[in-house]
């Protein structure tokens, strides 16, 4: 046997076939964690995520820009698209003024850290509530203008939280997630006929995509197709998972790819 036939046999996930849902321009770095664990990677991108930009809000909030204490971003997308804009309106960072920046998780804080700005707020748990509730915790909000970040399938509790501990909060509509359609899609064909060792959830939208696209027979496995187990990045998407009547076989400790890939290798060798 060849060295790199006997490396390739030892690695965890040699061997298995594994589905992620994520957005194309997303799936880079989940591909490339799973396939030096040995995985086959199959890509069924779920869902879709463009910008959307409220030229409207865009153009009022970019214009008092420095008035701003708080910019509070929910998602990677978000601060990718938020810079796009920035830097079409202005060539000096310095114009973000005294601008502080919170994150809804680590993934999150990652992109704005790229850009070498500093996260002053992440909360623990990664939803739009714990953000919410570490914002407050630094009692900074009483009569503090802020901007949120949102896309059109963002949920009103971050707001509605902030606004009740007397924040004075504008949204900033940036980006859409659609629903796509994989009936013709030859990943799906390939899935359809064949299933597969598991399946990664990392929002509920595309869980929500995933159990509308197998109802429809798009994702319907045949007869002797593999079942996949089904894993879930966290608790919001584990509930979408349920509601769905669909199982929850594995879910990441803590909300991350990382989580999300050791939870799966536990379940598929057995080391709980």
């Amino acid at each position: 046997m060849s060295t790199a036939t006997t490396t390739s046999a030892k690695l965890p996930l040699s061997g298995r076939r594994i589905v992620v849902t994520r957005a194309h321009a997303q799936n880079s770095e989940l591909r490339e964690k799973l396939e030096n664990l040995g995985a086959t990677v199959l890509e069924l991108p779920l869902i879709t995520i463009t910008p959307d930009v409220d030229k409207t809000a865009l153009v009022e909030i970019f214009a008092e820009l420095g008035s701003y204490d708080w910019i509070v971003f929910t998602s990677a997308n978000g601060v990718r698209i938020f810079f796009e804009q920035f830097h079409k309106a202005y060539d000096d960072i310095r114009s973000l003024g005294l601008l502080r920046f919170a994150s809804v998780g680590r993934a999150t804080a990652r992109e704005i850290e790229s850009r070498r700005i500093k996260v002053e707020c992440t909360p623990d748990t990664p939803d739009g509530e714990s953000l919410a509730e570490a914002l407050i915790a630094t009692g900074s909000l009483d009569s503090a203008k802020v901007i949120v970040v949102t896309g059109n399938l963002n949920r009103d509790t971050l707001v509605k939280k902030l606004e009740e501990a007397r924040a004075i909060v504008d949204r900033l509509p940036l980006y859409k997630t659609e629903k796509t359609n994989l009936a013709n899609d030859p990943v799906a064909h390939d899935f359809r006929e064949n299933g597969a060792d598991a399946i990664l959830f990392a929002s509920s939208s595309a869980a929500e995509s995933y159990a509308e696209q197998r109802a429809a027979a798009a994702l319907q496995l045949a007869p002797g197709a593999k079942q996949p187990l089904h894993g879930s990045i966290g608790p919001l998407t584990s509930e979408t998972l349920h509601a769905k009547k669909l199982p929850v076989d594995f879910e990441a400790k803590t909300a991350s790819l990382d989580a999300l890939v050791d939870a799966l290798v536990a379940r598929l060798t057995g080391k709980h």
